[in-house]
């Protein structure tokens, strides 16, 4: 077996041999040593295993991190070494998000100060304060319901009818198949799932032929949608910090999960849809909602009389959206929008954007999709 010296194993790898050092200092490199004259001998094995960890390091992975990657992979873990990685990404598109809004938000203060001569520090206040909520919003959301627990029955769940419970997901099979045949998916399409769970309704895409992407922020529920649908592309990420390029699909879908954010988090959620979609790009969404306010206080009102208060407070711990402010943000945006509540709590809402014709009107981006869908 060939073995190498410090310095040969650092030219190798276009390193410095104080780096070398560096990671077996740190316990997680660990040559041999040669008998008679103490230095240290490293086998390719060795190179192999420096080359992962400098390539963990460049994916910006702690030592930490990587020395438990390096133990995952000296057990056989590869889905632990998986989801490390994939974890990894997600937190870096994260920080692209992040990073993207400051770029814009200096690009705003330049184009102020270019026209003006001045800045109005008050505005840029307000901006900073603004950047740092948005920042905030995306880095406080947490799991409360335990997904990763969820996934080996989640199948069952969703289809779950019982009088005695509260119903997560009414009407599911027709819901989703409403979805589908809104979008009207066009040969050559691709098409994003956001919190795809195990994966039902990209599959009903996928029996059309549509190339589908689906994300969770769940490895248990990615792990059972792979092991259900091998041939999809999926990738650990959610809803405010979605892992894909801008303009990468041409239509967003959802179903059932909205509601896991607050209200303010559902607005992120949506500008980081329009984000990932393409000009033409169009967004349908189902979920337990209220048609507004005053909705949802006459709903928990009934559910008081009917003597229900474990229902009245199950639903006063969901985030159950206003579909008023939603459809308003569309509005705001530039989308068309329909709307159709399928039971007493259950919402779909379609969007497709407007664009501005020729002569200054408006005029849909494609009047196929409008003519087979709304």
């Amino acid at each position: 077996m060939k073995t190498m010296r410090i310095k040969e194993l650092a030219d190798k790898l276009n390193i410095s041999p104080r780096a070398v050092r560096f990671y077996e200092e740190k316990g997680i490199l660990s040559p041999s040593k040669h008998p008679d004259n103490n230095y240290r001998i490293f086998t390719e094995q060795d190179a192999r295993r420096l080359q992962t960890i400098i390539s963990l390091r460049e994916v910006g992975m702690s030592l930490e991190e990587i020395k438990s990657v390096l133990e995952e992979l000296d057990r056989g873990e590869q889905d632990e070494v998986l989801y490390a990685l994939e974890l990894q990404r997600s937190v870096m598109f994260s920080q692209w998000v992040e990073l993207k809004l400051n770029i814009e938000a200096a690009d705003g203060m330049i184009s102020q100060l270019k026209a003006n001569r001045s800045l109005a520090w008050d505005d840029i206040f307000q901006l900073a304060q603004g950047l740092k909520r948005l920042r905030d919003q995306r880095s406080s959301w947490r799991d409360q319901w335990d997904f990763d627990r969820q996934a080996s029955f989640h199948d069952e769940l969703v289809l779950h009818t019982g009088e005695q419970s509260f119903n997560r997901h009414p009407e599911y099979k027709r819901t989703l198949k409403l979805i589908r045949e809104w979008i009207h998916p066009i040969k050559g399409e691709k098409g994003l799932d956001i919190a795809t769970g195990t994966g039902n309704l990209a599959a009903l895409f996928m029996e059309c032929g549509i190339a589908m992407a689906g994300i969770d922020q769940s490895k248990e529920m990615l792990k059972m949608c792979r092991r259900k649908f091998p041939e999809m592309e999926t990738k650990l990420g959610n809803f405010l910090a979605i892992p894909y390029l801008d303009s990468s699909f041409d239509f967003a879908v959802s179903s059932y999960a909205l509601h896991h954010l607050t209200e303010e988090q559902k607005l992120l959620a949506l500008a980081e849809m329009r984000r990932v979609l393409n000009p033409h790009g169009r967004i349908c969404i189902a979920d337990l909602m209220f048609e507004n306010e005053a909705e949802r206080a006459a709903y928990i009102d009934n559910l008081s009389r009917e003597d229900k208060p474990e229902w009245v407070d199950f639903i006063r711990q969901q985030y159950y959206a206003d579909r008023s402010r939603l459809l308003q943000w569309f509005s705001e945006n530039g989308y068309f929008t329909r709307s159709q509540q399928m039971s007493d709590l259950l919402h779909i809402i379609y969007a497709v954007p407007i664009a501005l014709d020729p002569g200054g009107g408006e005029s849909f981006l494609s009047s196929d999709i409008i003519d087979h869908s709304i």
